[in-house]
């Protein structure tokens, strides 16, 4: 038997929750357009005959602007320490820069350590949306960022593998999880053939009302809003989302409510059939910047 832990690392809007739930076969991790919509280290458990691997889906490193994003950060990076294999997934559209080279750079220093035992995968994602030399380009780009990382980590560079893949289509996925399996140790299963996720029920309601609220809000809304279940009597669920202005409040209840009517929709049609769920919003100034917030929000 292998198992393991496997970590997805990234910047932000490159794919890793779509990746993510491309890899274990149904949604464990909520996507969207906007940076940075991933704030707890997701795991989705990937089951097959003889192999069990645990995928983590990290928040996108990013220059943070609040004291949220450096606790998204380091969580991030955390989780490298404790990881069997990195996939460092890129963007195949968009040329490596200086986000990505982090990327790359927080990975190979992680699997360095003396103690790691992990090795590191490239996921040059979306390539159904990438031209042929644009996809050659990218690849090219990767090897070099990754080898220019060499020193002291010659034999993590050195057995690193590229994969050109599409999260949304599926290809390349299946070549990339057999290189996953290839890579992990011996070890016993962590969770039961049954479970694809080990993310707490309540977490996982608040995340797809944040979901729905992302697909509705405007540009200046996505960075403010934290969504937290705060009861939960079967079938009666309360989950209040925080934003940090009065004018923020009325853009997310929308005229007549409309707004919050169709997020609750949305999210009820995600849930087993009899949930009720009541939604809230209240203004909490500054909460992002500020640690009672965030520890009591758990990020």
């Amino acid at each position: 038997m292998r198992s393991g832990f496997v970590a997805i690392l990234g910047r932000p809007n490159v794919g890793k929750s779509t990746l993510l739930n491309a890899i274990v076969g149904t949604k464990v991790s909520i996507t969207s357009s906007r940076p940075n919509t991933t704030r707890f280290g997701v795991r989705g458990v990937l089951h097959r005959v003889g192999a069990q691997a645990v995928f983590v889906d990290t928040p996108g490193l990013h220059r943070p602007k609040s004291a949220l994003g450096g606790r998204l950060n380091e969580r991030a990076v955390g989780t490298l320490r404790d990881v069997d294999v990195v996939i460092a997934v890129l963007d195949a559209t968009a040329p490596v820069g200086p986000g990505d080279r982090m990327v790359l750079s927080s990975a190979v220093s992680a699997l360095a350590e003396p103690d790691a035992t992990g090795g590191l995968l490239v996921a040059v994602n979306k390539l159904d949306h990438a031209r042929p030399n644009q996809l050659v380009e990218r690849l090219t780009q990767a090897v070099e960022a990754v080898e220019a990382l060499a020193e002291g980590a010659a034999a993590v560079v050195e057995g690193a593998e590229y994969f050109p893949v599409s999260a949304v289509t599926g290809e390349g996925v299946d070549g990339l999880v057999e290189a996953v399996l290839a890579r992990l140790p011996e070890g016993p299963a962590y969770f039961p053939p049954e479970m694809v996720s080990d993310l707490p029920e309540a977490i996982a309601v608040a995340e797809l009302v944040r979901e729905q609220l992302l697909v509705r809000a405007r540009e200046e809304l996505p960075h403010s809003i934290a969504c937290v279940v705060t009861e939960w009597e079967w079938p009666r669920i309360r989950c209040e989302i925080l934003v940090e202005r009065e004018s923020q409040k009325g853009i997310v209840i929308g005229v007549g409510g409309e707004v919050l009517k169709a997020v609750g929709t949305a999210v009820r049609a995600q849930l087993d059939e009899g949930a009720y769920l009541e939604l809230f919003v209240r203004v909490e100034p500054h909460w992002q910047q500020r640690a009672e917030s965030l520890d009591r929000l758990g990020y």
